[in-house]
């Protein structure tokens, strides 16, 4: 099969890139989220129909979510615009969302069934996103994120990681539970979807994949501590770990990941498995 992988330069658009290369399942076809700000809806069709894919995997609109960028009205147009050119050339739309469409309220976690409630801007924009995918093109599979985290790019660890490493110290949230993921964990669920959307499967709608043991910042930020211990010192007085005031309810942004299992047979995994490899991955690269 081959495929068009939109933002390429995203810790997870990265990953699966090198994923998909490294098994050679897929032909690739890969556009880094500068080649991708089309200004017309004409450049976003000639992109999708000049590379004669069979399915387009879009990262850009997670990425800029988990990066912190300020995602915009013409990042959604630029979705519609794929997702209409996907609909024009009759083949399917695989668009990576983020659990961040959800506000935490709820106790239990959130199933594909759950409407986005998450009244922030950049939730709502993430669900107006998503919205706009499946209103525009039929054969739409809509896969909700954990946090990505990976040594390179802006995710939970290069943004804890360097400001520890001048010597400041972090205030985190500890009331917001999730299930961060591995870039490279989030790149094998991808594949496993590619794999098997190549034989004919076709599963349209919303999908949830988190890992399987869930944390607040402040967790993520001890376990991250501890796996960059062995090659820097941390003394008390240069990094401090603070909690938040007392008082704030305790938020759950964790997903229900029943589905994806069941459907596509893709079990969880641990985040805390992948921790130290990462952080090890990311001093090799200062």
């Amino acid at each position: 099969m081959k495929v068009l992988v939109l933002g390429t330069d995203s810790p997870l658009g990265q990953a699966l890139a090198e994923y998909l290369q490294k098994l050679a399942r897929h032909e690739c076809v890969l556009m880094s989220r500068s080649a991708c700000r089309w200004k017309s809806e004409r450049q976003a069709k000639k992109v999708v129909a000049r590379a004669k894919c069979d399915i387009v995997v879009d990262v850009r609109i997670e990425a800029a979510g988990d990066g912190g960028d300020q995602i915009q009205e013409l990042d959604l147009k630029r979705c519609h615009w794929v997702a209409k050119a996907c609909q024009r050339s009759k083949i399917p739309y695989l668009y990576i969302s983020s659990s961040r469409v959800f506000s935490g309220q709820l106790e239990r976690p959130y199933t594909e069934e759950d409407l986005p409630d998450n009244e922030e801007t950049i939730g709502q924009l993430l669900a107006n996103a998503e919205q706009v995918v499946s209103d525009s093109c039929e054969r739409h599979l809509i896969l909700r994120l954990g946090p990505i985290f990976s040594y390179e790019g802006t995710n939970l660890i290069t943004q804890m990681l360097g400001p520890m490493l001048q010597g400041g110290s972090l205030v985190l949230d500890n009331n917001l539970r999730g299930c961060p993921v591995a870039a490279a964990d989030g790149a094998r669920v991808v594949s496993a979807l590619l794999d098997q959307l190549s034989t004919g499967l076709e599963p349209w709608g919303i999908l949830h994949y988190g890992s399987s043991d869930t944390a607040t910042y402040y967790e993520f930020a001890e376990a991250m501590l501890a796996a960059a211990s062995q090659f820097s010192e941390f003394g008390s007085s240069a990094v401090q770990l603070e909690r938040e005031p007392d008082g704030l309810a305790p938020l759950n942004r964790t997903l229900d990941c029943s589905k994806i299992r069941s459907t596509f047979a893709i079990k969880q995994v641990p985040w805390r498995s992948a921790i130290a490899d990462i952080v090890k991955q990311y001093y090799s690269r200062q």
